[in-house]
């Protein structure tokens, strides 16, 4: 079935001008959602999701109230719910695999809510803007047509991309929303911004450096963060990464050098720092087990022994 939109299906589209031309409500609902006052969360109740990354709970999650995600330029996040048993995933997808990932977040829901035979699937899109390259324009197609090739139907509910998340500021292109968050009780999904971005940010920045498929990092029934076990070679040269500049480094380890939040370079230094410190993937999965976290009282996030 086709993805809908106001509940008629979504016409066959060549360009998001043109989605947008088709159905002016998309138009109207990004620009309010563009303009809601940015949430910082609260880390005592957020799960972070980093790049090609997703996680799925359910309103009974004790240890999670929100899902959220940032720093997306090109990338777009995803947010999908099922509106009867309230199940929701959160993606951050920057289109290496995008045809393969979609179905992994409809299976994370539906998977969710067995028992709910009332409601609906309903997709909020944001992210991308009207970068030159046009990595956005080509990944919110993508998008699109991987969601819409899915037997199952999904109501389009927010499309806050690519033109409609675009703002020019000093002359240049950049995103209104960078990060978006949704409210596991209620559904809510709102832009966002996080100072945390944990558990083990460097080792799963780490996995996406360093070519990491799209992962859930998540087991909602238990609360806890799974992490890995990831693989890396032991001989990435990338120490020189370390001593060059910050254009260079925007230049060719960025999709939108022009657009990235400020702490991109410092990021990026950290992550191969850690890639340099830890040359060896396996000492960090002892027995090639995963990593695991568990939500403490007081909020934190710790590992699981």
């Amino acid at each position: 079935m086709p993805l809908l939109i106001q509940n008629r299906g979504l016409d066959r589209i060549r360009s998001t001008a043109e989605l947008f031309d088709k159905y002016p409500n998309l138009q109207e609902n990004a620009r309010t959602f563009s303009s809601k006052p940015l949430v910082d969360v609260d880390p005592k109740c957020l799960l972070y999701v980093q790049q090609r990354e997703f996680a799925a709970t359910t309103p009974a999650d004790d240890s999670v109230s929100v899902l959220g995600s940032g720093d997306a330029t090109t990338c777009h996040l995803v947010v999908l719910r099922h509106t009867g048993s309230g199940a929701v995933c959160l993606a951050h997808c920057d289109g290496s695999s995008t045809w393969s990932e979609v179905p992994l977040l409809v299976k994370a829901v539906t998977s969710l809510s067995n028992f709910s035979k009332e409601g609906r699937l309903e997709l909020h899109l944001a992210g991308g803007f009207n970068d030159e390259s046009e990595t956005s324009h080509k990944l919110s197609l993508n998008t699109l047509a991987a969601f819409q090739k899915l037997k199952e139907d999904i109501h389009l509910e927010t499309c806050c991309i690519t033109e409609m998340n675009d703002v020019v500021v000093d002359g240049t292109h950049r995103p209104v929303v960078y990060g978006i968050g949704v409210n596991v009780k209620t559904g809510e999904v709102f832009p966002s911004s996080f100072n945390h971005k944990g558990p083990a940010e460097e080792l799963r920045s780490a996995r996406t450096f360093t070519g990491g498929q799209m992962a859930d990092i998540y087991d909602s029934s238990r609360g806890l963060v799974k992490i890995g076990p990831c693989k890396w070679s032991s001989n990435l040269d990338i120490a020189f990464w370390l001593s060059q500049n910050d254009d260079t480094i925007l230049k060719y380890l960025s999709t939108s050098p022009l657009a990235e939040p400020p702490h991109f370079v410092q990021h990026m230094k950290t992550t191969i720092q850690f890639l340099l410190d830890h040359p060896s993937s396996d000492s960090l999965f002892p027995g090639g087990q995963p990593q695991l976290y568990h939500r403490t009282e007081r909020g934190d996030w710790e590992r699981a022994v």
